[in-house]
């Protein structure tokens, strides 16, 4: 199993999207080491649908998720498709301020509407390559959503015409709608919190996967000295971390 550790400083920049709105901070840099992880699998094992999960709520998966695909999207010529597959608690819209979301319906909309094609419930985050499939509002009867032969045919057309796509998912222990997707992607990212996710439930988590569709674990808000070495050895690779920490501390 590949391990990914992705550490998140307790200094707060001004948004926690930094692969989107401050691309050149010390955190955004480790969303990109992320994203060169996923490169490797996809080119060396074909993985180009990528679930984000987690052992239980609050680990920072839906950060994770989107972070990941705003730096995958920096690409030249990318075309990355963030999906909000926790139709139970979705909030990619309202993190990524998605003002005509409820209109175009997303996820369920999609999933309710067999004759339509995918990019109609498709959203562009401007300007870039990132495209949303988002979810407005919780939904019920997520199973079966999750289980229509429709996810099927928009998994298979996302595939078609986005090199990454990359899906924000329920927490696996308490709720099934996580490995429901299991037949329908190429791998797992796990997001586990530092000093919080409790090693009994992470191991149950993987027990319920396939280890071999385990692309990394994401360890994620550890703030241990390694933030202090980086500020002061190398704070000029990383300026827009050390400025927005000089606003924050002075």
């Amino acid at each position: 199993m590949a391990m990914q550790f992705l550490r998140a400083s307790r200094q707060r920049l001004s948004s926690p999207l930094v692969s989107l709105n401050e691309p050149t901070s010390f955190e955004a840099e480790q969303y990109r080491r992320l994203r060169q992880r996923i490169e490797f699998a996809g080119r060396t094992k074909g993985c180009r649908v990528i679930a984000v999960t987690s052992p239980v709520a609050s680990d920072g998966k839906t950060l994770t998720a989107i972070n990941l695909a705003g730096s995958l999207a920096q690409a030249r010529d990318s075309r990355i498709l963030l999906i909000d597959a926790d139709l139970r608690r979705p909030s990619i819209a309202q993190q990524l301020q998605l003002a005509d979301a409820g209109t175009r319906g997303g996820l369920a909309a999609a999933l309710q509407s067999p004759d339509m094609p995918l990019d109609k419930y498709v959203q562009r985050v401007e300007p870039g390559t990132l495209f949303v499939l988002a979810c407005p509002r919780s939904e019920a009867g997520t199973y079966e959503l999750l289980t229509s032969p429709r996810l099927v045919e928009l998994i298979a057309q996302a595939r078609q015409a986005y090199d990454y796509v990359i899906l924000d998912t329920p927490p696996l222990v308490p709720v099934p709608d996580g490995t429901l997707l299991a037949r329908w992607i190429d791998g797992y990212l796990v997001v586990v919190s530092a000093n919080a996710t409790p090693r009994k439930l992470l191991g149950e988590t993987l027990n319920m996967l396939d280890p071999t569709s385990v692309v990394g674990l994401v360890f994620n808000r550890d703030a241990r000295p390694l933030f202090g070495y980086y500020r002061t050895r190398y704070r000029r690779y990383f300026r827009s971390y050390t400025e927005s920490v000089d606003r924050v501390t002075a």
